[in-house]
């Protein structure tokens, strides 16, 4: 095959992790200005709303730093126009990617079925290529794809109709739900757990997130660091007064008093860690691997690092670094073998 360059996977950071804490958010400006002087990333991912467009495209001029990623969530039966007005913008900042987060209830209130979203993906598909922007749906809580058991049957309807099926990995979302029966219960995922119809595990055969990497779905990735049974975040609490579900861990360790458990324990991350490795192998071997952009998303959202008192951006600074070795070391496993 045609070996690999370093330069075919790019590594950002999206604004949401682009803060050290929650509490003070600075302005997109600033934002821009952060993901450039780290010295570790190639761009900034973001979907701007209409009133930050400009001041977003003026700082990614001033600053060289592309807009090479983006990202909403969209509502069935509500959002279509959004998306495709997100689209518009996309390709005007030069996106080449779009995150598409599809919520599991349709406007009307009722729970998607694969039909309505290969549906959706077929006419986000179209247009997006129209723009030269790809949307990747992605796999995340409170989406149609929190049963990670619906990504390839979606697929597969895709797939039917002779069009390639993009998808955007975020395995924190697989590893969070390891060892976790009450996170498993959502959209009854747990029964095909329990049957082994679906494997969670990273280190077992036939794992969910292998899976889609080995069928070359995985067209844009977001890095978010997760272990098993990952810790609710007691510090933070939804509206309705739940506590946050727990979807991020820290990638190096944190100080004294600033994340939710003193126990950090480094060995944890391993999980989440293999998965990333599986990604790059198989993209440094596989020319037609599709995935060029992955952006660091350690963000402050309440199921996330809200309230706590690590600085997030450092860790995703610390969590580029990291993948951009493992980038390298994967190119020289893949020469080793040629």
């Amino acid at each position: 095959m045609k070996h690999r360059q370093f330069g075919d996977l790019s590594f950002g950071c999206t604004a949401g992790g682009t803060t050290h804490q929650d509490n003070n958010v600075p302005d997109i400006a600033t934002k821009v200005a952060m993901v450039k002087d780290a010295g570790v990333f190639d761009y900034i991912d973001r979907t701007p709303p209409d009133e930050e467009f400009r001041d977003l495209l003026r700082a990614s001029e001033k600053h060289d730093l592309p807009v090479s990623a983006s990202g909403w969530f969209y509502t069935l039966g509500r959002d279509e126009a959004l998306f495709e007005r997100n689209i518009v913008k996309g390709r005007l900042l030069g996106t080449k990617v779009h995150n598409v987060q599809v919520m599991t209830h349709h406007a009307e209130g009722h729970v998607l079925d694969d039909e309505e979203v290969a549906a959706f993906y077929l006419r986000a598909h179209e247009f997006g290529m129209r723009h030269d922007v790809v949307p990747c749906f992605e796999v995340h809580v409170n989406m149609w794809s929190e049963h990670l058991g619906r990504v390839e049957r979606v697929a597969a309807l895709v797939g039917a109709r002779g069009v390639p099926f993009h998808m955007t990995l975020d395995h924190s979302h697989v590893i969070f739900k390891i060892d976790n029966p009450l996170e498993q219960e959502v959209q009854d995922m747990k029964a095909d757990v329990d049957a082994g119809r679906l494997i969670l595990d990273p280190a077992k055969p036939g794992n969910v997130a292998k899976r889609w990497i080995d069928a070359n779905f995985v067209h844009h990735a977001h890095a978010r660091c997760a272990v098993p049974a990952n810790p609710k975040n007691t510090w933070a609490k939804h509206p309705d007064g739940s506590f946050g579900r727990g979807i991020q861990y820290p990638f190096v360790r944190p100080g004294p008093g600033e994340y939710v458990e003193d126990d950090w324990d480094e060995r944890r991350i391993e999980p989440w860690k293999r998965v990333v490795r599986d990604l790059f192998d198989y993209h440094a071997t596989h020319e037609s691997s599709p995935i060029r952009h992955i952006s660091c998303e350690h963000i402050p959202g309440i199921d996330y690092g809200a309230g706590h008192k690590y600085s997030i951006f450092e860790q995703n600074i610390a969590c580029a670094r990291w993948l951009r070795e493992q980038w390298a070391d994967a190119l020289a496993r893949a020469a080793g073998s040629a």
